[in-house]
């Protein structure tokens, strides 16, 4: 996630050309909010570059069907992003990021975000392409800015962007990785206390919505304490103190006409979320970092539990969840970095089917922010067994695993 940003010339500049063949020798003079190399090719046009890593090791118990008291052993690559971004006019920007969407299988690079971005003022800005659709702090953090490795795979349930890795129009997929085709509005007011995004997406491609209905995502936020400095409407779980003494509370939702089920049987969908961020720099220089986030999820006019349980179509799930999570970051430095213990319960609770949930632990190893760190973690219960099966006969076991998990970024 980053705000690096991509510009194309009609014809080569000749000032660009000597920069970037030194990409691999400087680390250019980005801004705060951009990652990896910024190259200026004139007054208002520059270009930047960057790129993220996310791998690990997990260890489960009685996983990739092993019976008795036997562990699986898997190395993923979780992610591996590149940022090829740029400004290209004072109030004209584009933003072009790819990532591994498939790593599990092979990995295939694709699309990420591909936006192109007005930007006028603070109160009004419009980005039109492929991008994240306004959601919980959780979405906007994306994996690199969130406080906990396992925050997807260990959270609550997918929004309708996040449900396929891969778009398809076959009436299972609404968006990839969070992000969906359409246009956001956004901006904040008050000083930038109070910040919104409002979108209009494709949502849903085929199968339940027949009719090609549009999926509609807001989300608004106020900063009681330090306003949260964020490219666009994008956020973070931890600033590790250096953002200041901060408590912000968002609330968003999405909805989208036949969002759910299957042709046959389609239902309306609605996804409304509240989050809060609290973080609060000590006087000895630690820092105590609370996450908590509520769901609430419907489906009305269609798609029964009946359709559900035979499968197929876009099973939305339906019903309440929560995750809460703390953590507190040392101020002495361990080697190079800092140690940062945390501990998050999580709880997912379907109507009509069994409920699930998720006790975990760790220690982040904080080398320098969210572009370089290292997490060891603990979880247990039966979220993981039953995934994102919401049928009346869900059923799994309260298993252990053990989690190593890299971040590289710049």
């Amino acid at each position: 996630m980053s705000d690096a940003i991509q510009t194309r010339q009609r014809t080569p500049s000749k000032r660009l050309l000597p920069a970037m063949a030194m990409l691999t020798l400087a680390a250019g003079h980005a801004p705060t909010t951009q990652a990896g190399a910024t190259f200026k090719i004139d007054d208002t046009k520059w270009v930047s570059i960057g790129a993220g890593l996310r791998t690990s090791f997990q260890a489960a118990e009685s996983g990739a069907g092993a019976t008795g008291n036997k562990w699986s052993n898997d190395f993923n690559l979780d992610n591996i992003r590149l940022y090829v971004n740029g400004q290209i006019h004072k109030y004209l920007k584009v933003e072009f990021n790819t990532d591994c969407q498939t790593c599990g299988n092979g990995g295939e690079v694709r699309v990420l975000d591909a936006i192109g971005k007005f930007e006028f003022q603070p109160m009004v800005n419009l980005w039109v392409g492929r991008m994240l659709v306004p959601a919980e702090r959780r979405e906007m953090n994306g994996p690199f800015y969130s406080s906990i490795y396992n925050t997807f795979s260990s959270g609550t349930p997918f929004e309708p962007a996040d449900y396929n890795l891969t778009i398809k129009s076959d009436g299972t997929s609404a968006g990839s990785f969070g992000r969906d085709d359409g246009a956001t509005f956004w901006g904040a007011a008050f000083d930038g206390r109070l910040q919104y995004a409002v979108g209009f997406f494709r949502g849903l491609r085929g199968g339940a919505n027949v009719d090609d209905n549009i999926l509609y995502g807001q989300r608004v936020a106020y900063n009681f304490w330090d306003v949260e400095k964020n490219p666009g409407y994008y956020t973070s779980g931890t600033y590790y103190g250096k953002g200041g003494d901060i408590l912000t509370i968002g609330v968003s939702n999405q909805y989208q006409e036949d969002g759910a089920g299957t042709a046959v049987d389609h239902g309306n969908f609605r996804g409304t979320t509240a989050d809060v961020l609290l973080e609060k720099v000590l006087g000895n220089g630690g820092v105590v970092t609370m996450n908590g986030e509520y769901k609430n999820y419907g489906i009305t006019d269609g798609y029964s539990q009946a359709s559900r349980n035979g499968g197929g179509g876009f099973s939305m799930f339906e019903g309440n969840a929560y995750d809460v999570s703390g953590m507190y970051l040392f101020p002495q430095k361990v080697g190079i970095g800092q140690v940062q213990p945390y501990v998050r319960y999580v709880n997912v609770m379907p109507n009509a089917s069994s409920d699930r949930n998720s006790y975990e632990g760790g220690l982040n190893y904080i080398i320098d922010g969210h572009n370089a760190k290292v997490s060891l973690s603990w979880e247990y219960g039966d979220l993981m067994t039953k995934g994102l099966n919401y049928t009346s006969t869900a059923a799994g076991d309260k298993n252990n695993a053990v989690k190593v998990g890299f971040q590289w970024q710049i």
